[in-house]
């Protein structure tokens, strides 16, 4: 039992994914700082200074709290903003790096095999 345990837990698949989980982690705090740091602050320089969180209104005796919906509402939409530009970015990068392929030099059969081509395409232009 500990055999087939070692080899799951150790399993290429679930390390990678315990590294993904971790690193999400870390790069959620980084995408919650840019958004309530820079993003949010100007938003609320633009719309006036207006504080989206406290806004509410009362029914009755009740209280609804409608900023702090709208408040996660316009913070989902710049957190997959700033994820958005992330990968768009990292993708750039990734780009760049891959080098293009040589094109190999092409075989005795392929030379061969062109030529034939070349022949019959040559050979039906003329008439024939």
């Amino acid at each position: 039992m500990f055999k087939a345990f070692k080899e799951f837990a150790f399993r290429g698949n679930v390390v990678d994914l315990a590294i993904g989980v971790i690193l999400g982690a870390a790069f959620s705090g980084i995408v919650k700082s840019l958004v309530n740091s820079i993003f949010m602050p100007l938003i609320g320089i633009v719309i006036g200074g207006i504080n989206v969180k406290g806004l509410s209104v009362t029914v009755g005796s009740v209280e609804l709290l409608y900023g702090q919906f709208l408040q996660a509402t316009i913070e989902f939409i710049l957190i997959a903003f700033a994820l958005f530009l992330f990968v768009k970015a990292i993708n750039r990068f990734r780009n760049q790096e891959e080098v293009p392929e040589e094109v190999p030099e092409p075989t005795t059969e392929e030379k061969l095999l062109t030529e034939i081509r070349d022949a019959l395409v040559s050979q039906k232009g003329n008439g024939i």
